[in-house]
């Protein structure tokens, strides 16, 4: 198992670490079989989305923001991060990834992305865990 360390620098965020696992993928050797990724918070999660049009970010975050907005009157959390933890339980802590042939299973348009949803902050983990395996 591979950890990553990754600091934070918005409230809200999403870090493509595409080539963070991609290297795990390539280290590890494995030739055919998964990789997974997740996060080591519960206020940052791991989701697949387009990493082409960086407008897809924004509308993303957007769009949780108004789903979960920061401040609700009946939040009870004396954090204050309510809204942190229910995106990332949404959106997830981990994903799962199919390696052939040495390499991450993607579409054209697809990367891997640590979401942060209470930043900022410094020294955010995830982890990718390489497994062996198939067909």
């Amino acid at each position: 198992m591979k950890r990553y360390t990754i600091d934070t620098s918005k409230h809200s965020d999403m870090i493509n670490i595409t080539a963070q696992v991609e290297g795990a993928v390539k280290a590890s050797g494995v030739h055919s079989g998964m990789a997974i990724v997740q996060s080591l918070h519960t206020t940052a999660g791991i989701t697949v989305n387009e990493n082409a049009d960086p407008d897809v970010v924004v509308d993303f975050l957007r769009r949780l923001d108004e789903v979960f907005p920061w401040e609700h009157p009946q939040d009870r959390h004396m954090e204050g991060n309510t809204a942190a933890h229910l995106k990332t339980s949404t959106v997830g802590p981990s994903q799962t990834v199919l390696i052939d042939d040495s390499r991450l299973v993607l579409g054209t348009w697809q990367g891997i992305y640590f979401c942060e949803f209470d930043g900022p902050r410094a020294n955010r983990s995830f982890v990718v865990q390489v497994i062996g395996g198939g067909l």
